[in-house]
């Protein structure tokens, strides 16, 4: 079974927007057994539009649409679906309740023709109430093929995927069972690992496939196979990890899901630990703490952080010595060591995280080279850090010196 997502809007094509519209849709399509073939993007163009649904309807068995529903003129989908399908648009009475309900408890401006005309539908289509906006979504059929139309709005669209799309493609279609099983490997180059595993690589069966995952100082093996004898997937899967298993024995750490961030899994690590981190921040600015608090329960490993950007705040707030700032410089291995040693006991945490560095573009307060970044590891019982070079671009030093800090605090996690 295969699918095809379109996303309709100049704003993507121009870098304006970001599509993550497509990414939920691919894996939620994923879940039932539905595989994507194409994404593709398309301009606010009625030609441009209906050669990509004629090319999809070649293609797939299932075309998703999202955007182009608004109220404004540059919203042109439905009226081009219309088109596509010789039909004509009619005013859908339950949609335009909908409207009038929405309106009447959220907007305090006069409800207007162009949000009236919401309302119109293609004739053949089967309406997808979106009871979050005014937009409703609209699945067409031909010739045995589907076209649901979804309004570009992430969190309308991801209501109406779960509560209406999903279902619908389930009762009509017979899917197949697909099965994903990621393992972990740390302290192995993806080469090194290939040539470790390629005997094991070639045997494997047909309906198997490998994907070599390389990301933040870790390596993802993972493994998918698609059919319709669930039981049989499962076995098999089972059957090519426990060969596999043997020969990344001292590497292999765990199996993962695999949209699972670094930081996802040190806080899964540190919660099963009964343990907690701390951060204190100087040249990632917070970054490290956002991405750690970006995930629901952090609460239970992350203790807090200190973002001391200027050298004021490093005396004043962690309380380093100025004495040793003006020996060592503010950059440097012996600052970031007492930065982690320091915010560790404020917040009585089992880890802690310091950073400091250049990001750029001048050298602030150190003479220490632009892109350089010391990070620190502390623990109750030691301390550790480390020199990078990151490079003279400010926002990739700061990104990558948050990877580098997570990536040791995994492997010091590791150890343990």
């Amino acid at each position: 079974m295969l699918a095809e997502i379109i996303t309709i809007g100049d704003e993507l094509l121009i870098g304006q927007v970001v599509d993550t519209n497509s990414a939920f849709i691919a894996k939620e399509l994923n879940k039932i057994g539905v595989s994507v073939y194409q994404i593709t993007s398309v301009q606010d163009d009625k030609t441009h539009i209906l050669q990509a649904f004629k090319d999809a309807e070649n293609r797939v068995d299932i075309i998703l649409i999202t955007g182009g529903l608004g109220p404004t003129k540059d919203d042109i989908t439905k009226k081009t679906i219309a088109e596509y399908f010789d039909d004509v648009l009619i005013r859908d009475a339950s949609v335009l309740a909908n409207i009038e309900s929405i309106w009447k408890q959220y907007a305090r401006q006069t409800l207007l023709q162009v949000n009236i005309d919401q309302a119109l539908v293609p004739s053949k289509a089967t309406v997808l109430m979106n009871t979050l906006g005014t937009a409703p979504g609209m699945w067409l059929e031909r010739n045995n093929k589907v076209f649901v139309s979804l309004p570009g709005v992430p969190f309308e669209m991801k209501a109406l995927i779960t509560l209406e799309v999903l279902p619908k493609i389930k009762a009509k279609f017979k899917c197949p069972f697909i099965l994903h099983r990621t393992l972990l490997i740390y302290g192995l180059g993806e080469s090194t690992l290939a040539n470790r595993i390629e005997a094991w690589e070639d045997a494997l069966p047909k309906h198997i496939k490998l994907a070599y995952l390389p990301d933040l100082g870790r390596m993802r093996l993972r493994l998918s196979a698609k059919g319709f004898d669930e039981k049989q997937i499962i076995a098999d899967v089972q059957n090519e990890i426990n060969k596999v298993l043997p020969l990344v024995k001292e590497e292999f750490l765990g199996f993962e899901d695999d949209d699972d961030s670094i930081e996802l899994t040190i806080g899964k690590m540190l919660t099963e630990m009964k343990k907690t981190v701390a951060t204190a921040e100087s040249c990632t600015g917070g970054k490290i703490a956002e991405r750690f608090i970006a995930n629901s329960g952090a609460s239970a490993y992350f203790n807090g952080s200190i973002v001391s950007y200027a050298t004021a705040s490093k005396i004043n707030v962690l309380g380093i010595s100025k004495e040793d700032i003006d020996t060592h410089s503010v950059v440097s291995s012996q600052i970031a060591e007492s930065m982690a040693q320091h915010v560790l006991q404020m917040f009585n945490s089992d880890y802690a995280i310091a950073t400091t560095g250049n990001a750029g573009p001048s050298k602030a307060d150190s003479n220490e080279e632009v892109g350089t970044v010391f990070i620190a590891i502390a623990t109750k019982s030691k301390v550790y850090s480390q020199k990078f070079m990151l490079g003279n671009i400010r926002s990739k030093v700061i990104n990558q010196a948050a990877n580098k800090a997570f990536e040791m605090l995994l492997k010091e996690i590791f150890k343990n």
